[in-house]
């Protein structure tokens, strides 16, 4: 029997060493938040939306979407970068977060290599180059023969400065020797309006497979050719720009990250829910509907590619002679 002197003098240390030896709270122990830096509604917004309904049951909590929109992205992510590195607040990342917003603006916050802890990325689509029906070229030889003809008397439509489809059209006029005249809108849906109506001459459009395919279909838009790798299972008619240009390829991919500093263990147990999620046959077939291709990588191929992917657009870039602003 414990003497009560011993207890009074020792009582204390030991709770004390209790509470030490106690074992880490299991992850998650709170919702986890996926940050989308983007208005609800859009491609970005819907896959963190369809990841998220099943990453919650795999990893055995409750997952969480949320909007923070602004600056092109910049707003939500440095949020993200921001934040507690403890597992329950990630990052929808993309290609204009990750790769063109440090290389285009000079007030971003965050660094994508210092600040941020990859997981995966999970999907990967192309642009759609469509051109009105009323333009003489019905595929892609044709459209740069009549450019040549014509330098800068095409004139190409994007939904703003550095956004993707004017940096594919940008990568598009170098890999085929042409010159084309840019007109920037706010977004896709006034650009495919001037674009079907004709009140504006407007005769090319890289543009989102969501958006612009409905058109191709119903005939007030032409399809010539898409900007990835190999051609989409959304529309596998279509033929690859690389088909004509070897190693032309504009993807819009989306990706999770975590802030920086995030344990490897709790990055290694999200790797491996997303591994598990990104295989649901359901779930691959919604986002095929969207042009996306599922996947799930691991965080070191997720850093690799982002670092190659800023390279390769700096050197797009400095081509083009476009400063950061």
């Amino acid at each position: 029997m414990t003497a009560p002197w011993t207890m009074k003098l020792f009582g204390p240390m030991l709770v004390l060493l209790g509470l030490t030896a106690a074992p880490a709270a299991a992850y998650p122990d709170r919702p986890i938040r996926i940050v989308v830096a983007y208005a609800p509604g859009g491609v970005v917004d819907i896959i963190a939306r369809l990841v998220a309904n099943r990453l919650g049951p795999e990893i055995g909590g409750n997952v969480v979407v949320e909007n923070i929109a602004g600056a092109s992205g910049v707003l939500g992510t440095a949020h993200v970068a921001r934040a507690a590195p403890d597992g329950h607040t990630l990052s929808m990342i993309n290609s204009s977060t990750m790769v063109l917003a440090p290389l285009l603006f000079k007030n971003v916050s965050y660094g994508p290599e210092k600040d941020f802890a990859p997981i995966a990325q999970v999907s990967s689509a192309p642009t759609i180059l469509v051109v009105p029906p009323k333009l003489p070229a019905t595929n892609l030889a044709q459209l740069v023969s009549l450019a040549k003809r014509q330098p800068n008397g095409l004139n190409y439509a994007s939904f703003g400065r550095g956004g993707v489809a004017h940096l594919a059209a940008e990568l598009f006029q170098l890999a085929t020797d042409t010159k084309m005249t840019h007109v920037p809108y706010r977004g896709s849906g006034p650009a495919i309006t001037d674009m079907i109506g004709g009140s504006v001459q407007l005769d090319v459009f890289f543009d989102s497979i969501p958006s612009a395919l409905p058109f191709v279909r119903d005939g007030r838009l032409r399809a010539l050719a898409v900007t990835g790798k190999s051609r989409t299972s959304a529309a596998p008619e279509i033929p690859t720009v690389a088909e004509s240009y070897p190693d032309f390829e504009v993807s819009v991919w989306q990706g999770l990250a975590a802030p920086a500093d995030t344990p490897g263990p709790i990055i290694a147990q999200l790797n491996g829910a997303l591994k598990k999620v990104m295989a649901d046959p359901e779930l691959r077939e919604k986002m095929r509907a969207l042009g996306a291709d599922a996947m799930s990588t691991s965080p070191e191929e997720l850093a690799a590619y982002i670092k190659g992917e800023r390279a390769r657009w700096k050197g797009v870039l400095d081509k083009i002679g476009m400063q950061p602003e």
